[in-house]
């Protein structure tokens, strides 16, 4: 069965992770031609194109993700094969995928009391917007990925986590702070601090804006929420976050009913054989579930001990 061929799949993998014939020669030893003519090999093996280019960049097709994921096990498989034969103790770890706001306002106490208890070690975490994040674990870059994600690609199994509706943050001095809720009618005279064009985030408020008769004026660019909040809380406009973000001092939320709400996913391969570690992760994040509340508090301020708790009214 030649896809099971050892060399190939090492040099199908390298490349998968780096995208780069050059870097991935350069990662297993080879040169650039002879890692070049593995992955065609390999390709001809399989019968089907392994990645595609898009101008520069090297995009895996669905069947090179397959494959990538099978390399990438197989070769973890024969690593632990190896030092089991050997007696050399191995430690498990889980590869999580997630974005920054995940990691910051969803994830980030879960996580402090697994590597307590598992060992900081045993995790290893990649900064990933919800698409790249499913990707990763597509192509068995990660075990599990967490994130805003409406188009579940094929091959995943996913969870709901919780639901959290979209709001506008701003300074506690700004006039629609007064408010419970506020309209996007109230919005299309503020300027607003949205993510850079291109991004999911941008484009659904674009959408939103548009659907209601109205058009989102030059907005501030702000990669990411805490940057997005900290422009708030200068004053320099008005932020659309997810409700699940902690404020800083002195900002206030306000759900946007129009705007609706977005779901948090865990994800996971569908044919994935988990590691035992990367199964008990999985449990304790599947856990948040039923621990958090289906909307999330508007106000969150952070604690003294880091985790939120809402803001008196």
């Amino acid at each position: 069965m030649p896809i099971l061929d050892g060399e190939l799949l090492q040099a199908f993998a390298a490349f998968a992770e780096t995208r780069n014939f050059t870097k991935a020669a350069a990662r297993v030893g080879l040169s650039q031609p002879a890692l070049f003519e593995r992955v065609r090999r390999l390709s001809d093996d399989v019968g089907a194109a392994l990645y595609e280019r898009d101008g520069r960049d090297i995009h895996l097709t669905k069947t090179g993700a397959r494959v990538a994921a099978f390399a990438r096990e197989q070769l973890e498989r024969s690593q632990s094969f190896l030092d089991d034969l050997r007696g050399e103790a191995r430690r498990e770890s889980v590869v999580l995928a997630a974005g920054e706001g995940t990691y910051l306002f969803l994830l980030g106490p879960l996580l402090e009391r697994f590597a307590r208890d598992e060992g900081a070690e045993s995790l290893h975490l990649l900064t990933r917007g919800a698409p790249s994040a499913a990707a990763a674990v597509l192509e068995g870059a990660a075990h599990l990925a967490v994130g805003v994600l409406d188009l579940v690609p094929d091959g995943l199994v996913t969870r709901d986590l919780l639901r959290t509706p979209l709001c506008v943050a701003m300074a506690q001095t700004h006039p629609l702070a007064s408010r419970r809720t506020v309209r996007l009618s109230d919005l299309a005279r503020e300027r607003l601090i949205l993510t850079p064009s291109g991004q999911s985030h941008r484009d659904f408020v674009g959408r939103a804006f548009s659907g209601s008769g109205h058009e989102v004026r030059a907005p501030l660019e702000a990669d990411g929420w805490p940057l997005m909040l900290h422009f708030a809380a200068l004053g320099l406009g008005v932020a659309i976050v997810n409700g699940i973000c902690v404020l800083p001092p002195g900002v206030v939320s306000r759900p946007v009913p129009e705007l609706g709400g977005v779901t948090y996913r865990v994800m996971w391969r569908r044919d994935a054989a988990l590691p035992p570690v990367a199964d008990r992760l999985r449990e304790r994040i599947l856990a948040l579930a039923k621990s958090e509340t289906p909307h999330g508090p508007p106000d969150r301020k952070p604690t003294r001990s880091g985790t939120a708790r809402p803001a008196k009214r």
